[in-house]
């Protein structure tokens, strides 16, 4: 077979996309299989995300913040937040009190705004007034407006409760910070008041009175602000755990930003806050997740801060998991050894403990930590999206990571078909990688049985008309693979049926059909046109029905891009048998897009069985060699043709304007040149032929001769 030629790759690489090196370029799916000893000794950073949605308690009853229906204009000056009060402030009343309450909302004055209000009811004019007041910076009335609501019976305050009770909340907190004549205890008595009304707040929520802007949930970071304010780190961080765990970006946004202000506190200070479980365990979250600081090594003020947290929770062993994992990522192995003592049997922990049996060099022993590992990790924790050294992502859950590691020892103990289905139970995840051992390592027996038995046909993937690339899902996606493998291993009428869709199947068939009658015709002509035909089918449609998965074409990437991924050779944990095995599925040629080198050879042994003069012989050379056109193989089909086929007009753009092989015309072709071959042998040897006649009529004359005498 033929590679391209070095110029004819250039000139087609300035045609592809940017390379995925390119700060703009696209981003691939990480893959395990590529530095398998960095895969094990490595812990994924966590997600700062889903360890804060472990902190705080939940408040029951309280609802997490969803869509109210809202729509924002941006044609309005007003800022989205406004322009949703404004909104929430209108539902319930008719279209009067609209228009009344949107003219009050525009007055200065708190008691004109009453008055004028006079005719709305008692809850909405007394709120409508208070919040005029806040407004104006005069919270001290805003308060007495938004108590005389809350004092209302509870029938006659359905749309304004909740309201009136977190607008209290901020005016008794402005008052707190701002009042000149309020002793120390006055300003702790008054931010009590405040905490106070925040709480009534989240009650009336739960009370089921309206709340549309989610101020049950919004009283949480409110009232976890006056706690800050007050020193009480660990009580404003449960709060701000719980608005986050409700849904709000204001919970997650305040926790990073208490991060912060934690990580800039005075070592003797920061130390003694450390003693306060919620505070270790927000601090550890950050260190864990790589906040603050992207790849390379930590800053020395982290390195610090995670010496602190040791020596802040001696004793206490709660968080023991996830110190072990700091103190791994940190490289302290000493450390997390003795924090995994006590660090129980969660998911982590027993992730952890894998890898540092794999640092001892005991293979058995990480293998059972791996699987108390995935058993103990639920099946759906995430940790979100994370991006690796060159630029490839992760859709980092845990389970499937671990079970993705798992398979790495598995190949490594010979264990294949094992590593092949805790890779593929991944789904998306590591499909790169189940894809190259399903293809490269599974016998084709191996795969098929798999397949057979576990993974059903799914119901086939209806085309969308407007989608640029196929998804099919990953059941479909494994089939499809095998055919694809059946028919590049000439097990055609296998084949046909794992693909998904009616319209591939019938391509994959034919293909399969002109295979098998290109070996078994009686006449070379049909031989030749099912070589063709087959050749055909190859370069049209062969990323679908020959194309590899990974490399060299790619299917998996839809052909657009390839991956530089290095030979394979043995090493740790790659064994020679491995090896061996994925040099046996080796694509011929190894090179991108090899089903078209496939069509090219299909189109040149369609011209074995033509006649050299016939314009078919030419035809399918012609093809051939556009199949192939930037390889050396395009050069081997035109010097074929021109060392024996026809003159043809076309011929002069050869490989670029073929026309269609006449194969009923090639048939003809065989008589004609048995004669004219037979006619051209005599003409050339016609004296010889002239002599050879001569000394036969000279021998039968004298034979005669002899006879008559006797």
């Amino acid at each position: 077979m033929f590679v391209p030629r070095s110029r004819h790759l250039l000139c087609l690489s300035l045609c592809l996309p940017l390379a995925p090196a390119m700060a703009c370029g696209p981003t691939f799916p990480m893959r395990l299989l590529d530095d398998r000893p960095q895969t094990l000794a490595q812990l994924p950073e966590g997600s700062f995300k889903f360890e804060i949605s472990r902190l705080g308690q939940p408040i029951v009853g309280l609802m997490p913040v969803a869509n109210n229906g809202f729509s924002v204009d941006y044609s309005l000056p007003e800022s989205y937040s406004v322009q949703e009060r404004n909104w929430a402030e209108l539902q319930g009343l008719d279209q009067a009190q609209q228009t009344l309450v949107g003219q009050l909302r525009k007055l200065n004055d708190a008691r004109e705004a009453e008055q004028q209000g006079a005719g709305l009811p008692p809850e909405i004019k007394l709120y409508t007034a208070g919040a005029v007041a806040f407004s104006a910076g005069d919270h001290e009335l805003a308060a007495e407006y938004f108590r005389k609501v809350l004092a209302l019976p509870a029938e006659q305050r359905a749309l304004r409760s909740t309201w009136a009770a977190y607008s209290l909340g901020r005016a008794l907190s402005f008052i707190s910070e701002q009042a000149n004549e309020l002793d120390d205890q006055g300003r702790r008595d008054m931010r009590q008041s405040a905490r106070q009304a925040f709480a009534q707040t989240r009650q009336l929520s739960i009370d089921a009175f309206s709340d549309p802007l989610s101020l049950g949930v919004a009283s949480l970071g409110e009232e976890a602000r006056i706690l800050k304010d007050q020193n009480d780190w660990s009580q404003a961080i449960d709060l701000y755990a719980v608005q986050n765990q409700l849904g709000s970006e204001v919970g997650y946004s305040s926790l990073k930003q208490v991060v912060g202000e934690l990580s800039g506190l005075p070592d003797a200070q920061l130390l003694e806050q450390l003693k306060q479980p919620s505070v270790a365990r927000l601090l550890t979250a950050s260190l864990i997740s790589h906040q603050g600081w992207s790849f390379g090594e930590r800053p020395e003020s982290e390195v610090k801060l995670i010496k602190l947290l040791s020596q802040g929770t001696a004793g206490s062993f709660d968080n023991a998991d996830r110190l072990a994992a700091l103190n791994y990522q940190n490289g302290d192995f000493a450390t997390t050894r003795q924090l995994l003592e006590h660090a129980g049997d969660g998911g982590l922990a027993w992730w952890l403990r894998a890898k540092m049996a794999l640092r001892d060099g005991d293979k058995v022993a990480a293998a059972a930590a791996y699987a108390k590992a995935s058993a103990a990790f639920p099946r759906d924790e995430s940790w979100g999206f994370r991006g690796d050294y060159d630029g490839n992502y992760e859709d980092l859950k845990p389970g499937c990571r671990v079970e993705g590691e798992s398979a790495l020892l598995a190949l490594d103990r010979g264990d294949y078909l094992q590593a092949f289905e805790l890779l593929y139970r991944s789904g998306d995840i590591y499909w790169h990688d189940a894809a190259t051992v399903a293809e490269r390592v599974l016998t084709l027996d191996e795969l098929k049985q798999f397949i057979d038995t576990q993974v059903p046909a799914p119901a086939p993937t209806p085309k969308q008309p407007d989608a640029y690339y196929e998804s099919l899902p990953i059941a479909a996606q494994i089939r499809e693979l095998l055919g694809r493998r059946l028919l590049r291993e000439g097990r055609y009428e296998e084949g046909w049926g794992y693909f998904d869709s009616p319209e591939r199947q019938a391509i994959a068939k034919a293909y399969g059909e002109n295979r098998r009658r290109a070996e078994s015709a009686w006449l070379p002509t049909r031989r030749a046109e099912a070589y063709y035909q087959a050749g055909k089918l190859a370069r049209a449609s062969g990323m679908e029905i020959l194309g590899y998965e990974m490399g060299p074409d790619y299917h998996s990437l839809w052909g657009s891009y390839s991956l530089e991924i290095p030979p394979v050779q043995a090493g740790p944990f790659i064994s020679a048998d491995e090896v061996q095995r994925q040099q046996a599925t080796t694509a011929e040629p190894d090179v991108r897009y090899h089903y078209r080198y496939v069509a090219g050879e299909l189109g040149n042994r369609a011209a074995d069985f033509l006649p050299h003069t016939s314009q078919a012989y030419a035809a399918v050379l012609c093809k051939a060699a556009r199949w192939t056109r930037g390889s050396d193989a395009e050069i081997e089909y035109y010097r074929r043709y021109v060392e024996n086929g026809p003159f043809v007009e076309w011929a002069g753009n050869f490989g670029m304007n073929c026309q269609e092989p006449d194969f009923g015309s090639a048939n003809k072709r065989y008589l004609t040149q048995w004669l004219d071959g037979s006619r051209s042998a005599l003409m050339q040897h016609k004296l010889a032929a002239a002599g050879g006649a001569g000394v036969l009529l000279a021998g039968a004359y004298l034979l005669w001769r002899r006879r008559r005498t006797a």
